[in-house]
């Protein structure tokens, strides 16, 4: 039993702290223009963030199909999209691990009941793009193509335990028409697990 579960915590360790390969930049930056992106969803369709321009705003979802700790918000994701769609947010997806193929991820998406779309990032472009780190990260894009809110969903991957809800914050005060109290929030997660580049 000792055996069984020091192993699953070394899983969980290497996913964790597996430091990313080069590529991985600085992350963009409550207040900056949000790079476009070309990327196709897991049925083939391809959409740009100019897709999304008629929304109020577009929540950019850096995910996992493997990461425990972005599993342990793929309820939260849903009830996000419960909660928002009617409001005139996109919530999108972005799988950027070099590691979860198309396939995984259309399955992974229909087995937790993800009504949003899912991207798939090859070669972790748009991560390198938006610098994104972990799963989950987030980016929130107002239709000027400016991030409004870059950071965390929460502050506890367990949800009885997470008492700041900060995307949730964000939103509703974008939506109200005022700025976020906290346009950035330390995002955490396992490492986003980018293609070895030439340097």
């Amino acid at each position: 039993m000792q055996v069984k579960v020091t192993w699953c915590m070394l899983i969980f360790i290497s996913w964790m702290t597996t430091a990313p390969f080069a590529g991985a930049g600085e992350s963009i930056e409550a207040g900056s223009k949000a790079p476009s992106f070309s990327l196709k969803d897991v049925d083939g369709h391809e959409y740009s963030l100019t897709d999304f321009s008629k929304k109020k705003f577009v929540v950019l979802m850096f995910i996992a199909t493997q990461c425990p700790v972005s599993n342990a918000y793929n309820t939260r994701m849903v009830k996000l999209y419960d909660d928002y769609a009617s409001r005139e947010v996109a919530i999108v997806g972005i799988n950027s691990n070099r590691q979860e193929a198309i396939d995984e991820i259309k399955d992974h998406s229909k087995s937790n009941g993800f009504k949003f779309t899912v991207l798939k990032d090859p070669g972790n472009v748009m991560a390198d793009a938006y610098g994104a780190q972990v799963t989950p990260e987030i980016y929130v894009i107002d239709p000027a193509g400016i991030v409004r809110y870059h950071g965390r969903i929460d502050n506890d991957r367990n949800i009885e335990e997470a008492d700041t809800h900060d995307l949730r914050a964000a939103l509703d005060a974008l939506l109200s028409g005022n700025e976020p109290s906290r346009a950035e929030t330390k995002a955490f997660g396992c490492t986003i697990k980018r293609v070895k580049k030439e340097s």
